[in-house]
C-alpha cells in the first residue's frame, strides 16, 4: 500500500490536470465548449437516451445538464423526441450534425495530444492509458460509495476553514 505522502503528491498531480483539460479545451470550436463535446461523446456512445439518463452519465445536476443540451441543441447537433413511455420526457439523441462535430472534436484532441506528447513512447502512453482507467475504475460510481467522514469534512470545507 502506498503512503500518505504518496497519495499527496498523487492529490497534488491530479489537481494540476485542470492545466491540462484547460490546455483541450483550447483547441475545440468556439461554440463548442467541453461540456457540450462530452454530451455529444455520450450521446454517440451510449445511443438515445433521457436527460435523466445524461446527467448520471455525466455526474451532474440536472439543471447544469440542462443548460449543456440546450446548447448542443441550439446548434442543430442533438434531436429532441417525445419518449413514446412518458410524453413529458424528451429522448436525446446526436444526429448528423452533431457526429460530424465530434469527429472534428476528436481529431483535434487527437492531434492536440499527439503534439504535446510526441516525445513520449506508445508504450508510455498505453501505461498511462492502463494507469487512467484504473483510476477510473477503483473510484468507480462515486454517488454510491459513501465518502468517509474525515475525508467528506475536508472536501466540503473551504480552504481557509482548513
Amino acid at each position: 500500500m502506498a503512503t500518505q505522502r504518496h497519495y499527496e503528491e498523487l492529490a497534488r498531480q491530479l489537481s494540476a490536470i485542470g492545466t491540462v483539460k484547460r490546455g483541450l479545451g483550447r483547441v475545440l470550436p468556439t461554440d463548442c465548449p467541453s461540456g457540450a463535446a462530452i454530451v455529444l461523446m455520450l450521446l454517440d456512445r451510449y445511443g438515445e437516451m433521457r436527460m435523466s439518463k445524461l446527467a448520471e452519465l455525466l455526474d451532474i445536476d440536472m439543471s447544469v445538464t440542462s443548460r449543456h443540451v440546450a446548447h448542443v441543441a441550439d446548434r442543430g447537433w442533438v434531436d429532441r423526441k417525445p419518449d413514446p413511455l412518458d410524453r413529458r420526457s424528451r429522448l436525446l439523441s446526436i444526429n448528423a450534425s452533431g457526429r460530424t462535430l465530434l469527429g472534428e472534436v476528436s481529431e483535434r484532441y487527437t492531434d492536440a495530444l499527439a503534439h504535446c506528447l510526441s516525445d513520449w513512447s506508445d508504450e508510455d502512453v498505453d501505461h498511462l492509458n492502463e494507469l487512467l482507467d484504473r483510476l477510473r475504475t477503483s473510484f468507480g460510481d462515486t454517488r454510491s460509495r459513501a465518502v468517509p467522514q474525515q475525508a467528506e469534512s475536508s472536501i466540503t470545507r473551504t480552504p481557509s476553514q482548513r
